[in-house]
């Protein structure tokens, strides 16, 4: 049920948002790939209780061919979601956040297994929206 929640945001997101990035011009600015945003699950003591959209962009290095890696966006996402769904990327302290440094780790390993070695240059969140702000669970006391 919660998977097939996420795939109808997931493409909801997808029809609304474009999929890549415009092609660079100059060659002075790095080449990327910006991915739709995806709905991240938060997992509180077992119990789902948010997502969180998160938007990534793919800094790419000098010598990886941006078209054929904008191609393969749809497969950046998928695997971002099945991370997602191995774990979850929420705070502790805050069910409406997502640990950055976890969600660019866990993206930069599966987009080099998807891009290849030396493709990606480095991972930026971009933006992260939850998708309830209210009526959330207290964070445990610390």
């Amino acid at each position: 049920m919660i998977a097939r929640l996420l795939a109808v945001l997931t493409l909801l997101f997808a029809a609304t948002s474009a999929a890549a990035a415009p092609p660079e011009k100059g060659g002075s600015e790095p080449s990327n790939v910006v991915l739709s945003p995806v709905g991240l699950p938060i997992v509180v003591n077992g119990r789902l209780v948010n997502y969180v959209f998160v938007h990534v962009k793919l800094e790419l290095t000098g010598r990886a061919d941006a078209a054929r890696l904008r191609e393969k966006e749809p497969y950046f996402r998928d695997a971002l979601v099945r991370a997602g769904h191995r774990r979850s990327f929420g705070l502790p302290n805050d069910p409406t956040r997502v640990d950055e440094a976890a969600v660019r780790a866990a993206m930069a390993r599966e987009a080099a297994a998807i891009a290849g070695p030396g493709q990606i240059a480095r991972v930026v969140i971009l933006e992260q929206t939850p998708q309830r702000r209210t009526g959330l669970p207290r964070p445990a006391a610390t």
